[in-house]
């Protein structure tokens, strides 16, 4: 009994000890961090009292191998009551959900709009969230009028949090408690690159975001709130504010082999929170088509903390150039830095170089609405060593679908500030109107969830780009949109004969008059009796944009876009619009132009010459679908039809531009008759207008223009003609067929 009491007496001693210990009556041993909480950006070290802040990061550098920049000075351990608070802060709304946190109310009244605060007086921001801002107030979707709004962005810059940075914002808990429209962050959409700060990098942002969604970079699948969290990559400030560079797969090659299988060339960290991925990767190495280099050779005192393998492996880093690397090889490694994201996860999409992903609990960007398997290869860190093994055994038919996909996303989603904040606002304004909610295949295929606007139909087969994927046809009639500026006074009228070449089209299912004059209607006795409908409406008021209004008078897939005094044969029609139908994506037509980059004045120049290479087919005796009515209307900003109408000129240039960025592809010119040159020049109402200097300089004016707002030149030159001789069938049947058209 004894010894009994004394095995008890002893147990309750060292429990009481071990309690004593855990509350912090005795200093003790800090915990050791779990390789599974470093995993998610958590740790557990601090800031040591009496020390000084490490120096600031140094500047990002484009193509650079380097990672999220850090110091090798330490930081002192953080209270247990600061960590209750990080807790409570990054977990808080953890449950929030559209349902939950949103108010739905808000965007019923005038749509999906987004408001920006105003700018604070003396509140620097950072230049790439300038660009974001920028991005939003240039949408669609801005509002000025917060009792207009649906969403709530900061003006305040919520995208550095890391304490050591120079763009970091002091005191941004009370300035964001103290805006009137807070409403502890309920509807506000808080947008983030980097959180955290060494050695720790927690997911806190260093103030209660409440209510809010958070659009964030390096997020993790712990603390991602599905269906109400953005999941956003991390871009570097130089990202290109708007447009952005196309893919650099110029070729699709057979087999799709590149001179290295996997490659990587980055950071391994030998103190703080980092990955033990990459302090492994010289297993897989074999310096042949395998290269995966580190370097030690960072922050100030990496001599310091250099360990065995440190002078082999810089040694061998410095024998390759990164850039060549990520051009030059089939797969490219994105392993974890010291955060879950990487600034390689873009270098390689846009490289072509398909991502395998080695960052076990990131929630990917815009998975929401990505399918990512088709895009990248998900790896897991702890099965490194079966990495080689596993993109070798890929089939190349998979390999070139991959790398084709890496371009679609890159250009769709990732090249520019400005689509990673619309894609982030289109996701949420999906949730927001569920019931026009793009597909899946409408965010993962071409041309992508931005030009594909669900407002118009929900329905795939409405959208000229997925009738191929469909095995479906456009509907087999067309409506022509005659464009009507001059009184009619004549019955002889370009304008008269013209409408009946076009309603003798066997193809012909209505004719609409668009009628944009000052003058009255003509009274409906002075037009032409025809055997299809014709419709006489007037535009809105009376500007040249609303030649491309989606009039619900428009019934069918195909809109014949022509001008007044256009002069076409029923034959040249019947032939246009059976190239269409082969092209329903594309603007099919006759007059072309072009454009050239002015080295000497350093802009886009606009040419009208008859040459073999065009860029641009005029809308003046174009076919298209009439999506792109919808898209013009709805998806340009005011500004560049404000632009159009108001010199009454380029509106033609504006469509061509529209159809070039969604479909990276030219118009198609189709051949004409040998006259129809000099006819119509000849015309008196067109000929003062194409020979009068303004209208020209005019049109210059607006490429540039146009070129701004896309954030590049998206027309594409062609050297194609499409001749009935030549199209489809046999020559003698197409003789006989369009004759009329090799008629001089």
């Amino acid at each position: 009994m004894q010894a009994k009491k004394r095995y008890l007496i002893s147990l309750l001693t060292g429990a009481s000890l071990v309690l004593l210990l855990y509350f912090g009556g005795v200093p003790g041993p800090a915990p050791a961090t779990s390789r599974h909480e470093r995993a998610r950006g958590g740790g557990g070290g601090g800031r040591r009292s009496g020390q000084p802040w490490p120096h600031a990061s140094e500047p990002f550098q484009p193509f650079s191998p380097g990672d999220e920049t850090d110091t090798e000075e330490y930081n002192a351990h953080v209270s247990p009551r600061q960590k209750r608070e990080v807790h409570a802060s990054v977990y808080r709304g953890k449950r929030c959900r559209m349902d939950s946190c949103f108010d739905f109310s808000l965007c019923r009244r005038n749509g999906f709009k987004v408001y920006v605060y105003p700018q604070q007086k003396g509140e620097k921001i950072s230049e790439s969230y300038q660009s974001i801002l920028a991005a939003i107030e240039g949408s669609r979707f801005y509002t000025s009028d917060p009792s207009q709004a649906c969403l709530f962005v900061l003006s305040l810059d919520t995208l550095d949090r890391d304490q050591l940075s120079p763009h970091y914002v002091h005191n941004l808990k009370s300035k964001v408690q103290s805006l009137p429209l807070w409403n502890d962050g309920r509807n506000h959409l808080v947008f983030n690159l980097y959180s955290g700060t060494w050695p720790d990098y927690t997911e806190d942002l260093g103030f209660d975001i409440g209510q809010a969604m958070l659009a964030k970079a390096s997020v993790s699948t712990e603390n991602f709130r599905p269906g109400f969290d953005v999941s956003i990559p991390l871009f570097p400030k130089e990202h290109p504010r708007s447009g952005g560079e196309r893919g650099h797969l110029r070729a699709n090659s057979i087999p799709p082999f590149r001179k290295y299988m996997l490659v990587f060339k980055g950071k391994r960290y030998l103190t703080g929170i980092g990955s033990d991925t990459r302090n492994a990767l010289y297993h897989v190495h074999n310096a042949e088509d395998v290269v995966l280099l580190t370097t030690c050779k960072h922050g100030k005192d990496w001599q310091k903390h250099k360990d065995a393998r440190c002078d082999k492996d810089n040694a061998e880093y410095d024998k390759y150039d990164y850039r060549e690397m990520l051009h030059n090889s089939t797969f490219c490694l994105v392993p974890r830095g010291r955060r879950l994201g990487s600034f390689r996860f873009l270098e390689a999409l846009q490289a072509a170089c398909v991502p395998v992903m080695l960052s076990n609990g990131w929630e990917l960007p815009f998975s929401e609405v990505i399918d990512w398997n088709t895009g990248a290869v998900i790896g897991d860190e702890r099965l490194l060593l079966q990495i080689p093994s596993t993109v070798r055994s890929i089939h190349q038919d998979k390999i070139l679908a991959l790398r084709q996909q890496t371009q679609f996303l890159w250009e769709a989603y990732f090249s520019s500030v400005e689509k990673i904040v619309l894609t982030t606002l289109e996701i949420i304004q999906d949730r927001v109107l569920q019931h026009t909610a793009r597909s899946s295949l409408m965010w993962n295929s071409h041309p992508g969830g931005l030009f594909t606007l669900p407002q118009y139909s929900s329905y795939l087969g409405d959208f000229p780009f997925y009738y191929a994927g469909l095995g479906i046809k456009p509907y087999p009639k067309f409506t022509a949109v005659i464009h009507a500026v001059t009184p009619l006074v004549s019955q002889s009228q370009p304008i008269l004969k013209l409408l009946v070449a076009v309603a003798k089209s066997q193809y012909c299912a209505q004719i609409i008059v668009l009628w944009n004059c000052d003058k009255p209607l003509p009274a409906k006795h002075r037009w032409p009796a025809t055997s299809v409908p014709v419709i006489v409406i007037e535009g809105e008021n009376k500007v040249m944009s609303s030649r491309f209004q989606p009039y619900e008078s428009i019934i069918t897939d195909a809109v014949l876009s022509l001008d007044e005094d256009t002069v076409l044969s029923t034959t040249e029609v019947d032939f246009a619009f059976t190239v269409w139908q082969s092209f329903p994506e594309r603007i099919v037509g006759y007059p072309a132009r072009s454009h050239f980059w002015d080295s000497n004045k350093e802009r886009w120049g606009y040419t009208s010459k008859w040459t073999n290479d065009y860029s641009m087919v005029l809308t003046g005796a174009a076919i298209y679908h009439r999506y792109y009515h919808y898209l013009y209307t709805h998806f340009l900003p005011s500004s560049l039809k404000n632009m159009v109408d108001q010199l009454a000129n380029c509106e033609d240039i504006l469509m061509n531009f529209l159809v070039s960025a969604v479909t990276k592809l030219p118009p198609i010119k189709v051949t004409q008759k040998k006259q129809y040159k000099e006819t119509m020049m000849g015309q008196s109402s067109r000929a003062s207008r194409w020979a009068d200097p303004d209208h020209f300089a005019q049109r210059q004016t607006c490429m540039n223009k146009f070129a701004s707002w896309f954030g590049g030149m998206p027309l594409v030159h062609s050297q194609m003609r499409l001749d009935p001789v030549l199209f489809k069938d046999q020559v003698s049947i197409l003789r006989k067929k369009y004759r009329e058209i090799e008629r001089l």
